[in-house]
């Protein structure tokens, strides 16, 4: 099985939706606002120049509120939607400049795409449905057969190959959907809020599947979510859109320890900071003296993780070491128990009662409260 090799590189990109888009490129790049576009000209201003670097092998979430771009970025990906300006290379090729023979085997080849809602055919059985993309590819009917069976095993399928989608719940419906576009062996797929229609736990489930299959596979994921801690669980790197321009992109600790704004900020204030924080993020260099007798955490470890096994330590510091057991930093309890604290639950107490809507010194909103999963 080959592993993905493919990056995307998203360039100086704008899509104006109306009767006439080109007409309104300089404008916009001359600082006409999203509002003012729709306003006085009629326009709707999708993207706006959205520059992103997506590396091969990687899973590159793309977040944003409904109506911010996400899902219109996406398919630019495969020219589902032609932009008005800009370029898409991929492997060294700006698509834009294929054929429509050219596009057609590269969409078939080299993309694969999964749905919100599944879109599996309901009068095909669950390995012809699998198998679809194989069959239009001309590939041999008991070869097909094969490769849909090895991934129908790989998501948890087994045994019901001969079902149909009306008799599957959503949950397997959508392995259903992960198996189709993985059977395809291409290098890019795609996931448009792929797992925002299931339950909490089946969504978790999923979420599980697909970094046990990205491990090993390593193809380039572009996945559209809403959902913060999806994004911060499953991001390699994450790109932030408001209004169809890029507020924020970086590493999940980037997002949560450096917000771009006031915005982001709001957003990540009541994440589960030690699910996602790691050691790395807070450590200390090795100091030039050497490192004494501590005990280890392993590099890439959460601070939950690490809380837990300095607090059950005899020592309330620990060694960072990497996969070979070399040192890379030192870490304490304390920095680790100040790391897991959101800096607006420490603003909110300096200020007293927490519920107003001023933003400090820091540009911090600390008295916007919200209540569950954090969605953007």
């Amino acid at each position: 099985m080959t592993k993905g090799d493919t990056s995307i590189e998203v360039r100086d990109l704008y899509k104006i939706f109306g009767r006439a888009p080109e007409q309104y490129i300089k404008p916009v790049q001359s600082g006409l606002s999203k509002a003012n576009l729709g306003k006085m000209h009629g326009h709707i201003l999708g993207l706006n120049n959205i520059n992103i670097s997506m590396p091969a092998g990687q899973i590159q979430v793309v977040m944003g509120l409904s109506g911010s771009g996400k899902s219109t970025l996406v398919r630019h990906i495969n020219r589902l939607i032609e932009p008005t300006a800009g370029s898409i290379i991929i492997e060294g090729r700006n698509i834009l400049e294929m054929s429509e023979l050219e596009l057609r085997e590269f969409r078939r080849n080299k993309t694969a795409v999964v749905f919100q809602r599944f879109a599996l055919l309901p009068h095909r059985s669950v390995i012809d449905n699998v198998t679809f993309g194989l069959e239009v590819r001309g590939i041999d009917k008991a070869k097909s057969r094969a490769i849909g069976m090895r991934w129908i095993e790989r998501v948890g399928l087994v045994g019901f190959e001969q079902r149909y989608p009306d008799e599957l719940s959503g949950g397997m419906q959508q392995r259903v959907g992960l198996a189709r576009a993985l059977s395809n062996d291409a290098s890019i797929l795609l996931m448009d809020e792929a797992y925002s229609a299931l339950d909490p736990l089946i969504r978790t489930d999923m979420q599980t599947m697909l970094l046990d299959l990205q491990a090993e596979l390593k193809k380039t994921i572009v996945f559209i979510t809403h959902d913060l801690d999806e994004a911060l669980r499953l991001g390699d790197r994450i790109v932030i859109l408001r209004d169809g321009s890029v507020i924020q992109q970086g590493d999940s600790q980037d997002i949560l320890l450096n917000p771009a704004d006031d915005y982001i900020a709001r957003f990540v204030k009541d994440v589960n900071r030690g699910r996602f924080l790691k050691v790395n993020a807070v450590m200390d260099p090795v100091p030039p003296s050497g490192i004494r007798s501590l005990p280890t955490l392993r590099s890439g470890s959460t601070l939950d993780v690490a809380a837990k096994e300095l607090t059950n330590s005899p020592s309330y510091e620990a060694v960072v070491v990497d996969n070979s057991g070399k040192p890379v930093g030192t870490v304490s309890l304390r920095q680790i128990t100040a790391a897991m604290s959101s800096p607006f639950e420490k603003d909110a107490a300096e200020q007293g009662d927490g519920g107003s809507d001023t933003v400090d010194a820091h540009g911090r909103c600390p008295g916007v409260q919200r209540e569950g999963r954090q969605v953007l």
